[in-house]
């Protein structure tokens, strides 16, 4: 597959720390305050492209590809973790000498925000601006993974599945949870699809599936850091995402009534690609009422 021009930009201009043996690749572009962006499960950094120009005209954006995604080190055979993605979003902010930052995160990165938000409570090492939170399974009483999720955590079969795992299956099963009006073009799935695969990254997806468990071992924890955090918390949200979509919302009303929402209809599981330009409005507008 022939990367498009952007797309090799992207990697051309990124940089590189190590988190301990592995290699991170991340992006730090613009300038003002410090945005941190966490991408979601299973693609990388790239999510943000939709909407970088506008973000990096605006702060200085951190957007590193986690640990078993995108380009950055996919260890075989390694137990991924939202705490060590925590820990390694951590070691990148003290390699950069930031302790101020707003978040900007999707999906899994959700996840890893709301470990973040406990870390905090427990200990305020930096300050945290805002919060924005994308589609993404806050509650595991309200996720509804894929088949595939299901099957991918399943002892000696997923890894069977990530042998056949291919473009074609990733492109088919990737657009379900998109918008029907809002669908992925074939050269969007390419690139998702280089970036999963890149360095054979299709062969641990089962390993960073582990997330949907560990969101019911430490719910109380990562919902309660939703719940007692004083720190501005904005969620947009894709309505028509078979996942995380309106029935999310929903729930999280239930639990936090106050919450900042705003729901945009005919829309999937990524908000940022599908619909770029009512994500930065709404975006924006939070942060300009924070102002």
């Amino acid at each position: 597959m022939a990367l498009s021009e952007q797309l090799t930009a992207w990697y051309q201009n990124g940089n590189t720390f190590n988190f301990g043996e592995f290699p991170i690749f991340y992006k730090d572009e613009g300038q003002g305050d410090i945005l941190l962006c966490l991408h979601g499960f299973p693609t990388a950094s790239w999510d943000w492209v939709h909407i970088w120009q506008e973000l990096t005209a605006r702060f200085r954006v951190i957007a590193p590809d986690m640990i078993g995604y995108g380009y950055s080190a996919k260890p075989r055979g390694h137990n991924y973790s939202i705490g060590e993605q925590a820990d390694m979003h951590e070691a990148l902010l003290t390699h950069l000498n930031i302790d101020s930052f707003h978040i900007l995160a999707h999906d899994y990165g959700d996840t890893v925000t709301q470990e973040l938000l406990a870390r905090h409570l427990e200990n305020p090492a930096y300050d945290i601006k805002s919060v924005c939170l994308l589609n993404g399974g806050l509650f595991p009483e309200t996720h509804r993974p894929r088949p595939i999720q299901n099957l991918l955590l399943v002892p000696v079969l997923g890894s069977i599945i990530t042998l056949f795992y291919n473009r074609n299956t990733f492109g088919k099963q990737f657009s379900e949870i998109f918008g029907a009006n809002t669908q992925p073009t074939s050269d969007e799935l390419d690139e998702f699809w280089h970036l999963i695969s890149h360095d054979t990254g299709q062969r641990v997806i089962n390993k960073l599936i582990h997330y949907i468990p560990e969101r019911v071992k430490y719910r109380e924890r990562w919902v309660g850091a939703l719940q007692k955090t004083e720190i501005p918390l904005k969620v947009i949200n894709g309505v028509d995402d078979p996942v995380s979509g309106g029935h999310m919302v929903d729930r999280l009303l239930e639990l936090i009534p106050e919450t900042n929402i705003t729901r945009l209809e005919g829309i999937g599981h990524y908000p940022q690609v599908e619909a770029p330009e009512a994500t930065l409005k709404a975006y924006f507008e939070f942060l300009d009422k924070l102002d």
